[in-house]
C-alpha cells in the first residue's frame, strides 16, 4: 500500500487523530527499535503528521527525562530518553500520560523526534524531520504544502 499524496494545508484544526495503516519503523544505535502497524498519527494544519507509537512496540531502554510541555489539544506532555545499541538519545520522545478526552487514544503511545534517530520510515518512505527544534512531525515525500517550523513560520 503506497502513501497517498496529502497537502498539509488541508489538515484540520483542531487536529485529526487517526490510525496509521502503514508500517512505521525507527532505527537507533544500529538497531530497529520500532516496527509496527499499530501507530497513530496527529495531523494539524501546516504540520507534518506526528506519529505516536505504542510503548509496547518500542524495543529500546527508556527513562523519563526532565521537563514537560503543554498542548492546547492533547494536554500535558512528559519527555523520554531512549537507549539502544550503545546510543543514548536524550529527550527524543514525548507522551501524554493523561491526554484530553478527544485524544484519549494517545495514552500509552510515544512520539519520537526523527532528528534524534538514525532513520525513520512510514510505509517504506524515508522520513525527514519537520524543520525547527519544537515540532516533531515526520515529513515524507508524499506531502505537499508549506510545513511550518522553519524561520518565520512559528506564529501562523
Amino acid at each position: 500500500m503506497t502513501l497517498p499524496v496529502e497537502n498539509v494545508q488541508t489538515y484540520p484544526r483542531p487536529p485529526l487523530l487517526e490510525p496509521v495503516p502503514h508500517m512505521v519503523t525507527v532505527r537507533l544505535g544500529g538497531a530497529e527499535i520500532v516496527r509496527t502497524t499499530r501507530a497513530l498519527r496527529v495531523c494539524e494544519t501546516h504540520h507534518a503528521p506526528t506519529y505516536y507509537i505504542p510503548f509496547a512496540d518500542i524495543l529500546a531502554e527508556r527513562s523519563e527525562a526532565a521537563g514537560g510541555s503543554f498542548c492546547e489539544w492533547k494536554g500535558r506532555a512528559r519527555y523520554w530518553t531512549l537507549r539502544a545499541g550503545g546510543v543514548e538519545a536524550k529527550r527524543c520522545g514525548w507522551d501524554y500520560p493523561s491526554p484530553t478526552p478527544r485524544f484519549a487514544a494517545l495514552a500509552d503511545h510515544m512520539a519520537i523526534y526523527a532528528q534524534a534517530m538514525e532513520a525513520c520510515t512510514v510505509g517504506g518512505l524515508p522520513v525527514t524531520p519537520q524543520t525547527g527544534d519544537f515540532y516533531g512531525g515526520w515529513v515524507t515525500e508524499n506531502l505537499e504544502g508549506i510545513v511550518k517550523g522553519g524561520p518565520g513560520t512559528m506564529g501562523w
